[in-house]
């Protein structure tokens, strides 16, 4: 099986019979409701391609609030995992 290489997968083109399609798209197409407004989501070449739009699309659309709000709550995370784990606190005071 793994010479000849690897088996394609039927596709089904179903086609309902009272429906009269007006040239937008099919109602049946699959899709997340936010592609048509990420950069990330699409053809990409390698991974490479990948991480320069994610990070292209981070510098576009950064929030200052969020990323702090963000860091806090990693800290108050880490703090707590720190605290559960029993860890020695008191190497971080003078």
């Amino acid at each position: 099986m793994g010479l000849i290489g690897k088996r394609k997968n039927k596709k089904y083109g179903y086609t309902p019979r009272h429906y009269e399609s007006d040239g937008e798209s099919s109602p049946f197409a699959m899709g997340h409701k936010f592609d048509q407004f990420r950069t990330t989501v699409g053809d990409n070449q390698g991974l490479k391609g990948k991480f320069k739009t994610a990070w292209a699309d981070l510098r576009q659309s950064s929030d200052k609030t969020a990323n702090r709000r963000l860091i806090v709550i990693i800290a108050i995370l880490v703090l707590i995992f720190l605290l559960i784990i029993e860890f020695d606190l008191s190497i971080f005071y003078a």
